[in-house]
């Protein structure tokens, strides 16, 4: 869930500094792109802690 979260998350935040920055119909694409694997491999990592930590 926690990836699920970080990807859509992501997202969101890469569109929205795409959009600030005044780009195209590209720009904006790869920024989420871009946003939501770094926020999903960030999840993982947050997943595999807490999975490490509680068992």
């Amino acid at each position: 869930m926690i990836v699920i979260a970080g990807v859509l998350i992501g997202a969101i935040l890469g569109g929205l500094t795409a959009r600030r920055r005044k780009g195209n119909a590209a720009d904006i694409a790869q920024f989420v792109v871009a946003y939501a694997i770094a926020f999903g491999l960030l999840g993982l990592v947050v997943t595999i802690v807490i999975e490490k930590v509680v068992t």
